[in-house]
């Protein structure tokens, strides 16, 4: 229950930087960040996502380098900014100009500061794992995405940093102030410190992690980004209105009166995010400028893929108590193989744990990303009209995906390609390497009368072979047929989950005897 406060007290905020001036914090920040830098020849690597806090690491960084001589700018400093090519629109475009603007500038200042854009590799990439490989959106308990676009991609570059050099430091705009886990985690690492404010990461063997705002809040935040001009010449204010305009009552965020709220509220990432209720500050774009407008097929599109856990409420359920909730079914279900991905049924309270994306959900979305991206470059404002919520890259791999490994040798996804942009795939045509072609494929399914597990056992069959017939040792080859029959053994969902019942409960009925090893008696004739 909320108290509210007497009419006679007024609240009480606390001043930036504890009342202390900028000049001095900064002074103090500029002056430790050079003598780490000059004590040691351990290249720096700087996290930079646009947001305010990397970017005022990255400007505390900057300054305290343009105060040493020349000849002290000794090693390099990388900065890296991981594109998960599925940012939100607005904050990609912002970073990827940063950090032109940003190599501009430190040439020109000489400054050992180098930018990197870093991205996944193509199998990592969300939409072929999504919709090549079928993986079901992202859920808690299934995050497969963090580790594969974000995580990977800037790891593999630090363990290059730390193999050519020995060691790295990375500098972080990490806060106590962001979370409770945050501070838990930063001041259990502070025990082990080394040099005073270099702590150790225990994921990067031989690197450590300096966090020079970490016991900053979000005002000072702001007031160190307002009050102080960005060296590379990139402008905190557009940085400002970017965050006030994804906030969904569109304040500014900077503090003004003892009543202004903070600003850490507004937070960006994947348009794609299901690991979240809604995409707030998409929402809050859309709803704040008109001229973002365009973004309304991607958040559609989010709405789309995500498939929350819904809840029965205790008045829906007697039997229930008061209070309590329990979860419906996944309502994606119907979308996905209720076998996993190596065809095998594997039961959970009775039932089958549902796998990967079937073939027409997944051709579904491919369809629904190119017709959002076609009406985008038409209607969008020209500085988007390029944009591409799907690389060519990855239509390329996903296709490859679908025909050699999924056995979906019909390949469809240039006819979709061509029905939902109205241009040829920029592909070359696979007709020497399928077993047979789209019309082929039209005329098995016919003759299958509807039945999808047949037509797709029948089709994985005829594409084991075509793969072995120009082998000259066909290792595998039985094996492989083997596998194929066992996924495709089922009538339909029914009839697997029964299997799979009954041969669970064959393996509890049946009796464990003894082995040779396991005999006592060891003085029986032979």
């Amino acid at each position: 229950m909320t108290i509210p406060l007497p009419l006679s007290i007024t609240p009480v905020r606390r001043k930036p930087f504890g009342g202390r001036s900028l000049t001095e914090v900064t002074g103090e920040l500029t002056d430790e960040i050079r003598e780490l830098y000059t004590a040691d020849e351990v290249p720096w690597v700087i996290g930079y996502s646009g947001g305010k806090d990397s970017t005022a690491v990255l400007q505390l960084v900057w300054l305290a380098l343009q105060e040493l001589p020349a000849e002290q700018r000794t090693k390099p400093v990388h900065v890296i900014s991981t594109d998960t090519l599925v940012e939100n629109p607005v904050v990609a475009a912002w970073v990827t100009q940063s950090l032109e603007t940003m190599r501009a500038a430190a040439e020109e200042q000489g400054l050992p500061i180098e930018p990197h854009r870093l991205t996944p590799k193509i199998k990592d990439t969300f939409w072929v794992n999504l919709i090549g490989r079928g993986y079901p959106a992202p859920r808690p308990k299934f995050r497969w995405c963090t580790e594969r676009l974000k995580i990977k991609p800037s790891n593999t570059f630090i363990r290059e940093v730390v193999a050519a050099h020995g060691e790295a430091i990375l500098v972080l705009g990490i806060r106590k102030a962001e979370s409770q886990a945050r501070a838990r985690a930063m001041e259990k690492h502070e025990k082990r410190r080394v040099r005073d404010r270099l702590s150790p990461n225990a994921n990067l063997p031989n690197s450590l992690v300096y966090s020079p705002v970490e016991d900053w809040t979000n005002d000072d935040v702001w007031e160190f980004l307002m009050q102080q001009p960005n060296p590379w010449g990139y402008s905190n204010k557009d940085l400002l209105t970017m965050y006030q305009g994804a906030s969904s009552d569109g304040e500014c965020p900077l503090v003004v009166d003892s009543t202004t709220p903070s600003c850490g509220s507004s937070r960006f990432g994947c348009w794609t995010c299901t690991l979240v209720e809604q995409d707030k500050s998409m929402s809050a774009m859309i709803q704040n400028d008109e001229e973002k407008d365009w973004m309304e097929p991607l958040l559609e599109l989010r709405n789309d893929l995500d498939a929350p856990f819904g809840f029965i409420e205790d008045e829906d359920d007697p039997e229930l108590p008061p209070g309590k909730k329990v979860p419906y079914p996944r309502p994606d279900k119907p979308a996905r193989d209720f076998r996993r991905m190596n065809g095998k049924i594997q039961l959970f309270n009775g039932e089958a744990i549902h796998g990967p994306y079937r073939q027409d959900f997944r051709e579904k979305w491919v369809r629904k990303l190119l017709s959002a991206q076609t009406w985008i470059r038409a209607n969008a404002p020209e500085r988007v009209q390029n944009i591409e919520l799907i690389t060519l890259d990855e239509l390329h791999e996903i296709r490859r995906l679908w025909v050699f490994e999924k056995h979906e040798v019909e390949d469809s996804l240039p006819r979709i390609y061509k029905e939902e942009t109205g241009e040829d795939f920029p592909g070359d045509p696979l007709d020497n390497q399928l077993v047979m072609g789209a019309d082929e494929m039209e005329i098995l399914e016919e003759v299958c009368d509807g039945d999808e597990i047949h037509f797709a056992m029948v089709r994985e069959l005829l594409s084991v072979e075509r793969r072995y017939r120009t082998m000259t040792r066909r290792a595998g080859l039985f094996k492989a047929l083997e596998d194929t029959i066992t996924r495709g053994y089922y009538a339909d969902h029914d009839d697997a989950v029964e299997f799979a019942r009954r041969k669970q409960q064959l393996r509890v009925d049946t009796p464990t005897y003894m082995t040779l090893d396991e005999e006592t008696i060891t003085d029986a004739p032979a």
